[in-house]
């Protein structure tokens, strides 16, 4: 099974979701914007794609510059808090499959899942 935390006005989201289901998969999906995450979630999925809170922060969403997140002083619980109060903030589609997650930019990456 694989859970996609899912935006379907992101067209690398839309994308990854249309190559799983060519794979003959259909995702659980997560509207992550509607069904928000919380702390032990957004951190279980860090840990399963083996990466820090700045890696999953999208740089190009006007709340990070306006938090100023960009600050390479602020902390990973910092950062974390800022993904969970703004969900946009967060690198998306995220496939998630057991212990293993991957970043769909590119929509191939999730392939590594299969």
């Amino acid at each position: 099974m694989i859970t996609l935390y899912h935006n379907p006005r992101c067209s690398k989201s839309r994308l990854t979701l249309a190559l799983l289901r060519e794979h003959n998969i259909e995702p659980v999906i997560v509207l992550y914007l509607e069904q928000r995450l919380d702390g032990a979630q957004l951190q279980a999925i860090l840990d399963k794609l083996g990466c820090k809170p700045r890696a999953l922060l999208r740089r190009s969403e006007a709340d990070y510059k306006r938090l100023g997140l960009k600050n390479p002083d602020l902390s990973d619980q910092r950062l974390l808090q800022a993904m969970l109060d703004y969900p946009k903030l967060i690198q998306r589609p995220i496939a998630v499959r057991g212990e293993r997650a991957a970043i769909g930019r590119p929509p191939e990456n999730v392939l590594e899942l299969l």
